[in-house]
C-alpha cells in the first residue's frame, strides 16, 4: 500500500491482480485498485474530478480524465473517510498509475489538487 497527504487529504492505494483474459485475439491483464480518501483537514471538501496517467510496459501512457469517481462526487467532512474500488486493463503484466483528484474546499470555496501517489501494477508471476 502507498499513501500520501496533500493539504490535509490522505490518499491510500492498495492494488491487486485479478487475472488474464483474451479479447480481440489479445491477452489482457486485469488489475483493481482500492482508494481510500481520508479528510484530515479542518474543512469539508468535495471531490469533483479525477486525472489518471496509466503506464503500461508495452504501450504508451494513457490519460484518463473524468467527473467524480465511480459516478460519485463524495463530500467529506473533517475526519470522514471515503473508499472506492476500480480497475484497469493493461496489455502487459507490469505497469503503474499516478494522478490527482480535483477538489473544492467548502470553507474557502477554493479548488485544489490532491496528488494520488504513484503505484505499481504487477502480476505476481512477472515479479521476482
Amino acid at each position: 500500500m502507498v499513501s500520501q497527504i496533500t493539504r490535509g487529504i490522505k490518499i491510500s492505494v492498495f492494488t491487486s491482480f485479478e487475472g488474464t483474459y483474451f479479447k480481440n485475439y489479445k491477452i489482457h491483464y486485469a488489475f483493481t485498485y482500492h482508494i481510500t480518501i481520508e479528510n484530515q483537514s479542518k474543512d469539508s471538501v468535495q471531490l469533483n474530478s479525477r486525472h489518471w496517467e496509466i503506464f503500461d510496459a508495452l504501450n504508451d501512457i494513457e490519460i484518463v480524465d473524468g467527473e467524480g469517481v465511480i459516478g460519485k462526487k463524495p463530500v467529506l467532512k473533517p475526519g470522514e473517510i471515503y473508499t472506492y474500488s476500480s480497475g484497469c486493463l493493461l496489455s502487459s503484466p507490469l505497469g503503474a498509475m499516478k494522478g490527482h483528484f480535483n477538489m473544492v474546499n467548502f470553507t474557502s470555496t477554493r479548488s485544489f489538487k490532491v496528488e494520488i501517489p504513484a503505484f505499481k501494477l504487477g502480476a505476481p508471476f512477472a515479479l521476482n
